[in-house]
């Protein structure tokens, strides 16, 4: 059934993709079973080290935990894509190759490397929003901070979520905090510098967050300018930061609403698979609203496509979809599912430091450079 709702020209499609999707698996299904195990429906060598039809393996696609100390992998770099996963990009890999065409089927830009700043602020505010759990919020709040950080940035992470889980991310522990971002929220006179946190990040703090926060939802109710409460208490902050990221709760709430309120730009972090597109048309119909009645600085930087596997037609064609219906604001890094997110929760601590060379890395490194690209492009 298609989705229902207000959104952006041509969204009420992606209804259909997990429709079509069934239809392609069902039509290739034979096609499948007539060839051998390591060929693709088209003939080609399926091997993720090949980059022919050959068959011989290719290290192009490396271990990229294992580069080298001091060595980093390059997003950039051409390499010899799976013939499979080229083929829905590009009629060839030469053409994918010659063109740079990203995962989005889209050609990719090449986003430098920023140079260093002389001075700091104002913060640009980042909202990390969907109202849909399990989409990556709070892993691209950690680690599109850090890439930030790396570049020589202040960064100031908020954990806007009672669940707490930037903080653990981080390595904090929310039950043994006395001062959290509720205390900056509720308590008149209650200085940032007294809840500020030091991560092991450098040019990066956390506001951390617990289950204390739940209660703010409740008591701001009866305050004036309830929807600023946020703003207002960033606004000290905003002179010793470049960049600000609020990780955002699960919901549209009076706490979400607040962080959209302060907020100049909102990423939406979207799971590459079908039910995490039903809830957008309302997100955006959120945002609007917001625009238009508390905050008109407010814009939809961009659609983030997190845990892509390009091995799957699923995800292949919600990605597309999602092009079709966002277009520019949908943005060209796209990221990989990876065992190496999971690990770095446990280690509390971002993927930039934790596993440096690896694939995910590369991914965030690539959309620091991007966010910054867009942002000098106004």
């Amino acid at each position: 059934m298609p989705v229902r709702g207000q959104g952006p020209a041509g969204f009420e499609a992606v209804g259909s993709v997990a429709v079509r999707t069934f239809a392609a698996h069902q039509s290739h299904l034979t096609q499948r079973v007539a060839q051998p195990a390591n060929m693709s429906m088209d003939g080609h060598h399926v091997n993720a080290m090949a980059g022919d039809g050959s068959g011989a393996p290719h290290n192009h696609f490396a271990d990229y935990d294992e580069l080298p100390e001091g060595h980093f992998y390059d997003p950039d770099a051409e390499y010899e894509p799976d013939p499979e996963y080229a083929a829905t990009l590009a009629p060839d890999a030469a053409r994918q190759r010659r063109e740079r065409i990203g995962p989005t089927g889209r050609p990719l830009p090449y986003f430098p490397i920023p140079g260093p700043l002389t001075d700091h602020g104002p913060a640009k505010i980042i909202a990390m929003c969907n109202q849909k759990g399990g989409v990556g919020k709070t892993t691209s709040t950690i680690n599109l901070g850090a890439a930030l950080a790396e570049y020589g940035r202040r960064v100031l992470l908020v954990d806007f979520d009672p669940q707490g889980a930037l903080s653990v991310g981080l390595g904090v522990n929310p039950m043994e905090l006395d001062l959290t971002v509720y205390n900056l929220l509720m308590e008149r006179g209650m200085s940032a510098d007294e809840v500020l946190l030091k991560t092991a990040v450098p040019n990066m703090d956390l506001l951390p967050s617990n289950i204390d926060l739940s209660a703010a939802e409740v008591q701001l109710v009866s305050e004036v300018a309830r929807e600023s409460t946020l703003q207002r208490a960033l606004k000290p902050l905003m002179d010793d930061y470049d960049f600000i990221v609020i990780d955002c709760q699960p919901s549209l709430g009076l706490l979400t609403v607040n962080a959209l309120t302060a907020a100049h730009k909102v990423i939406v972090p979207l799971e590459c698979e079908f039910f995490a597109l039903r809830g957008v048309a309302l997100l955006t119909e959120t945002i609007e609203k917001v625009q238009e009645r508390l905050n008109p600085e407010l814009e939809l930087d961009g659609i983030l496509a997190t845990m892509y596997d390009s091995r799957t037609v699923h995800s292949r064609e919600v990605l597309a979809r999602v092009v079709e219906a966002f277009d520019d604001h949908v943005y060209h890094t796209v990221i990989g599912r990876t065992v190496r997110f999971p690990e770095t929760t446990v280690a509390g601590e971002p993927i930039t430091t934790y596993a440096s060379n690896s694939v995910g890395a590369a991914a965030y490194r690539q959309l620091a450079r991007e966010v910054l690209a867009r942002c000098h492009a106004e």
